[in-house]
C-alpha cells in the first residue's frame, strides 16, 4: 500500500494496491469543523474530477463540501456516516472514510503533499 497523500483543503487519499483510492478528511480538519452533524456522499459510479465537490458535509460550526483528491470514478461510499456522521470525529483517517475512487491518472497524485509537507503546511496556518 502507499503512503497517504494530503491536499491544502485538507483531504487525505490513500492508494490501495488494486488502483482504489480511499477518501476521507484529515485530523486537522474534522478539528476545525467540529462535531459532525450530516454528511452528504455521492452516488456509486459518479465520475469526478480532482478538485471538484465530492461530499456535502455539515457540522455544528459550518457546511462545507469534501473535494476529491485527484479525479476517478466512485466505487464505494462509507455508508456508516448516513447514520453515525461522528465517526469521521472520532477516527477521520480511518472508520470516518467517505468515498472509495477508482483513479483515473495516477500521475495527479504527485500533485498532493506527503505526511511531512502536510505537517508543515498545517503548522505555519
Amino acid at each position: 500500500m502507499s503512503a497517504v497523500k494530503f491536499t491544502k483543503d485538507h483531504e487525505w487519499i490513500l492508494m490501495q494496491d488494486d488502483g482504489i483510492g480511499v477518501i476521507g478528511i484529515t485530523d486537522y480538519a474534522q478539528d476545525q469543523l467540529g462535531e459532525l452533524v450530516y454528511v452528504e456522499l455521492p452516488e456509486i459510479d459518479k465520475e469526478l474530477s480532482g478538485g471538484s465537490d465530492a461530499v456535502v458535509i455539515e457540522s455544528v460550526k459550518a457546511a462545507g463540501e469534501v473535494k476529491a483528491p485527484v479525479s476517478g470514478t466512485v466505487v464505494a461510499v462509507n455508508e456508516a456516516l448516513a447514520d453515525e456522521p461522528e465517526k469521521v470525529n472520532n477516527d477521520p483517517m480511518g472508520d470516518g472514510w467517505f468515498i472509495k475512487m477508482k483513479i483515473t491518472d495516477t500521475s495527479e497524485l504527485d500533485d498532493l503533499m506527503d505526511e511531512d509537507a502536510y505537517k508543515e503546511y498545517t503548522d505555519d496556518l
